[in-house]
């Protein structure tokens, strides 16, 4: 199952990620690349709508802007906040929040199974996306182990 997407002029696919708010994964959703940003978020917030009783904010880039905002609240009962960057400022620009899920996404990249996609699946890409992830996390509680008080 792969597409394309127009906006970005790539083959293949693209995946969405709902992560807390220190950038660890809560819910991976891969899927072509030709279907909208908006419809791909539905999926996500689909997939943990029984598993996140305490969500009430969610941060997401301009591509999630429009339609989806009032749809989330009206279903969900979840605020979908949209973080934009200003038109004034040329070149790169840290946006507040915004952050966590690009470190995420650079995290999962050092994984050279990530770095493209190689699988036939979009099943076996996001259990990838997971085994990198408990990878990371398992890292982190062994160096905080041995680190010690």
């Amino acid at each position: 199952m792969r597409g394309y997407d127009a906006g970005k002029k790539v083959n293949g696919r693209k995946r969405h990620l709902l992560v807390d708010t220190m950038g660890l994964i809560l819910t991976v959703v891969v899927h072509a690349a030709d279907v909208q940003d908006r419809d791909g978020a539905k999926l996500v917030l689909e997939k943990v709508k029984d598993h996140l009783s305490r969500l009430k904010l969610i941060w997401a880039d301009g591509s999630y802007a429009g339609q989806l905002v009032d749809w989330v609240k009206s279903t969900y009962g979840w605020i979908l906040e949209i973080v934009k960057r200003t038109d004034d400022v040329k070149g790169f620009q840290v946006l507040p929040r915004r952050w966590v899920i690009e470190r995420t996404f650079a995290w999962l990249g050092k994984y050279r199974r990530l770095s493209r996609d190689y699988e036939l699946l979009p099943e076996t890409s996001g259990a990838w996306i997971y085994s990198a992830m408990i990878h990371i996390m398992a890292r982190r509680l062994a160096h905080a182990q041995t680190a010690g008080p």
